[in-house]
C-alpha cells in the first residue's frame, strides 16, 4: 500500500478553448485546488524569455494524494472529463505517481520567465534574472493559487495596469489570487492596495508573494470580498451566494474609497457585484474587470451599466475579454 507521502500525477493535453472547462474539474478534485498549465511556447528573441502561442495544444496536470480514496477520485475525472469530450476533442487521461520530494516540484519545471506588455515581467521565485532598464519584475511563487501570468485574463489585466496606475492611488485587487495585479499595482506606484479573496489558501499564498516582493508596506492582503461577495463561496464552488442578495451586505461595501478597481474574476461574479464595485469606486475612477469569456460579455456590460459605469475601453485575447469602465 502506498504511503501517505505518495502522490498521483493526473494530466491530460486539450485544445486552448477547453482549457477553462478542463482546469476547473481538475481544481474541484485536486488537491488545494491547485492545476498546473503548461500552455504551448515560443522560445523568444533572446534569453530565457518565452512568448504564449494560443494556436497549439495545452497540458494541463493536477495532483492527489495518494490515499484510500485516490480511485475513486481519479474515476470521478475521469467521468466529468467524459462530458466535456462529447463536445470539445480531449486527449487520453494519463497518471503517474510520484514520491513527495518529486512532487515538490514537478510543477515547477512548467513556468519560464515571462514578459507581459512594455514593462512587466514575471520571475518564476526560484530562477534567476537580471533585470533590464525599467523592467516592473514580479517575483512570483504561484503555490496552488490562481494567477501566474499564463492565462490570457490576468495577461490583459496586467497589461492594463501599466497603463493605468498613477502614483499614490488607491488600488483594489478582487479576487487576487497569487496576489500578482496587487503586487503589480504597488511596483508601478500605487499608494495603497487592498488584495480581497474568498479563498484562504489564495490569501496565504498572496501574502508570501507580497514578501517576497518587498512590497508590504504598500500591500494589505485580507480574506474577504466587497458587499454581497462576502456570502459566496471560493469560484469553482459554484456558490454564487443566496439568489436574493442581503440588503445589508450590500450596505457594508466602502464607499467610493478606491481610484481603481481590479476584479480578474468571472462574469457572473461581476454581473452579482456590479453595484458594489461602482459603490466602491470613486466619482473618476476606473474599473478594469476581467476573467470574461466572450459570449458573457454582454450581460457583464448591461449589468455596469445599469450601476452608472460607462465603459472607455474593451480588450480581447482569443476568447477571452477584459473591459475598462469609469465611475
Amino acid at each position: 500500500m502506498q504511503t501517505p507521502s505518495t502522490w498521483l500525477e493526473i494530466s491530460i493535453e486539450v485544445e486552448p478553448e477547453a482549457v477553462e472547462t478542463v482546469a476547473e474539474i481538475l481544481a474541484r478534485y485536486g488537491y488545494n485546488g491547485g492545476v498546473v498549465v503548461e500552455q504551448g511556447w515560443i522560445a523568444g528573441d533572446e534569453g530565457p524569455e518565452f512568448q504564449y502561442d494560443p494556436t497549439r495544444p495545452v497540458w494541463l496536470r493536477t495532483y492527489l494524494p495518494f490515499d484510500d480514496q485516490v480511485e475513486e477520485t481519479r474515476q470521478r475525472i475521469e467521468h466529468a472529463l467524459w462530458h466535456v469530450s462529447q463536445i470539445r476533442p480531449l486527449g487520453p487521461l494519463q497518471t503517474r505517481t510520484l514520491a513527495e520530494e518529486d512532487w515538490a516540484n514537478a510543477w515547477k519545471q512548467f513556468y519560464s520567465v515571462l514578459r507581459i506588455g512594455e514593462r512587466t515581467v514575471i520571475v518564476p521565485s526560484w530562477l534567476e534574472y537580471q533585470p533590464q532598464p525599467d523592467d516592473i519584475v514580479l517575483w512570483l511563487d504561484p503555490g496552488m493559487a490562481f494567477g501566474t501570468g499564463l492565462h490570457p485574463t490576468t495577461r490583459l489585466c496586467l497589461q492594463l495596469l501599466e497603463r493605468m496606475v498613477q502614483p499614490d492611488q488607491h488600488v483594489l485587487d478582487l479576487g487576487t489570487g497569487s496576489g500578482i495585479l496587487a503586487i503589480a499595482a504597488a511596483k508601478l506606484g500605487a499608494g495603497h492596495v487592498l488584495a480581497l479573496d474568498n479563498d484562504p489558501i489564495a490569501v496565504r499564498v498572496a501574502q508570501e508573494n507580497v514578501e517576497r516582493n518587498q512590497v508590504n508596506a504598500v500591500v494589505q492582503v485580507a480574506e474577504g470580498s466587497l458587499g454581497v461577495g462576502q456570502a459566496m463561496g471560493h469560484w469553482l464552488s459554484g456558490d454564487f451566494g443566496p439568489a436574493e442578495p442581503d440588503p445589508a451586505l450590500r450596505a457594508q461595501t466602502p464607499q467610493a474609497i478606491f481610484d481603481l478597481i481590479a476584479a480578474n474574476l468571472i462574469a457572473k461574479v461581476l454581473v452579482t457585484l456590479a453595484p458594489d464595485l461602482a459603490a466602491a469606486l470613486k466619482p473618476g475612477g476606473y474599473l478594469i474587470s476581467s476573467g470574461i469569456i466572450d459570449i458573457k460579455e454582454r450581460e457583464v456590460i448591461a449589468a455596469f451599466a445599469k450601476v452608472g459605469l460607462t465603459m472607455v475601453e474593451r480588450h480581447g485575447e482569443g476568447e477571452w475579454v477584459a473591459l475598462v469602465h469609469r465611475r
